[in-house]
């Protein structure tokens, strides 16, 4: 394992901070949390400058450790967030560059990375819960077309999305994970219905997905039919692996200005407060060194992150939610007020054991497929 960067790595990293810093001050204010047209837009525009600019490859074409240095540095730089491209970028593209025809890395992904199409993500079903393997949505062949019929639930940015990586159960007499495929639905096929959901912070971040005998072409199957759960499998591990790269960087910012908030405050002079944050401290630094064993172990296996994504997602899910809970400590009564800062954040940051996983099943995932301990009954 290296957790060292090569003369050209960092000269990449300076490169990129000096970009950054030119570009930056150039771009248009944020759009309402709610115009997600305006969302849309401006999270494609900001992928297409970076395509511009010679970055937008980064996901796919650069080495992990390059990618690790360019959402670190993008997200210290304060440069927008992903957005409405996250799960193509982040999900939906690493898999097809991994397991796609050329016929279909072709067709999706320089779409993608020139900020011209947005994917969502139809993975977790109402009656299946954490179990996505007991997934219903079913796939029936007919001719050169699946029909689809189902529906999705937590489908992120589906309000916004060209495409959907979807999974369905093609062969409903086969064990339950020999039985599902991974499709690429264009999310305008007649038959496909999309109800925003509202969230606990008022946002609308996800939706339900109903599907009534969507035609979905058999040329939009990544993989082969009924060996869709070993796709997801390579999907999770870079949802679970490198997708949250960034929110590693952004929380230890968000430590350093508890920090500030707490001395301005008085908080500070708390013994069990400051404790608490130098933990939080030690946490963060932890996390970020175990992105660096995950990047090099993707550096030195091809490309795609292992099963220790899992160990840093069950940390990084609780510790944000630690963060946070830490930040309602420094703002005392203030943290009941919606307009602070760091208020909304706890909100959302309650999703995060659900998210990509619940912590349930990456104990599970970290007691099987690391410990070697047998499964449960």
């Amino acid at each position: 394992m290296n957790l060292t960067y090569t003369p050209e790595e960092e000269d990449f990293r300076a490169r990129l901070r000096e970009w950054l810093g030119k570009v930056l001050p150039t771009l248009p204010a944020k759009p309402s949390p709610d115009d997600w047209p305006g969302r849309r837009a401006y999270d494609l525009g900001w992928q297409r400058t970076l395509y511009d600019a010679g970055y937008a490859d980064v996901h796919w074409d650069a080495s992990p450790t390059v990618r690790l240095i360019f959402l670190e540095e993008t997200e210290k730089a304060g440069a927008p967030y992903v957005g409405a491209n996250f799960v193509g970028l982040l999900h939906a593209g690493p898999t097809i560059a991994a397991e796609g025809t050329p016929a279909q890395r072709e067709r999706w992904l320089p779409p993608i990375l020139r900020g011209e199409e947005a994917w969502c993500q139809g993975f977790s079903e109402p009656d299946a819960g954490s179990d996505l393997a007991s997934l219903r949505t079913r796939a029936r062949r007919d001719g050169d077309h699946y029909l689809v019929s189902g529906s999705k639930i937590w489908t992120s940015h589906a309000e916004a999305a060209d495409w959907c990586e979807l999974l369905v159960r093609t062969d409903p007499q086969a064990p339950r994970h020999g039985g599902i495929t991974w499709l690429a639905m264009p999310m305008d096929a007649p038959g496909v219905t999309v109800r925003p959901l509202r969230t606990l912070a008022g946002s609308a971040e996800f939706a339900e997905v109903f599907l009534d005998h969507v035609p979905v072409p058999v040329a939009n199957r990544v993989g082969e039919e009924n060996d869709g759960w070993r796709v997801t499998m390579v999907t999770l591990s870079f949802e679970r692996g490198t997708a949250f790269v960034g929110e590693v960087v952004a929380c230890r910012r968000v430590l350093g200005e508890l920090a500030r908030e707490a001395r301005s405050n008085g908080r500070w002079d708390d013994p069990a407060l400051r404790r608490r944050l130098g933990r939080l401290n030690a946490d963060f630094l932890a996390l970020w060194r175990l992105t660096q064993w995950n990047v090099s172990e993707a550096q030195a296996t091809g490309g795609v992150p292992g099963v220790g994504g899992s160990v840093f997602k069950l940390r990084y899910s609780h510790a944000r939610q630690e963060l946070y809970d830490a930040a309602a400590d420094v703002l005392g009564p203030d943290a009941l007020d919606l307009g602070r800062p760091w208020t909304l954040d706890r909100l959302s940051s309650l999703s995060y054991t659900i998210a990509a996983g619940t912590s349930q099943i990456q104990r599970n995932i970290v007691a099987e497929r690391i410990l070697g301990l047998p499964k449960g009954r």
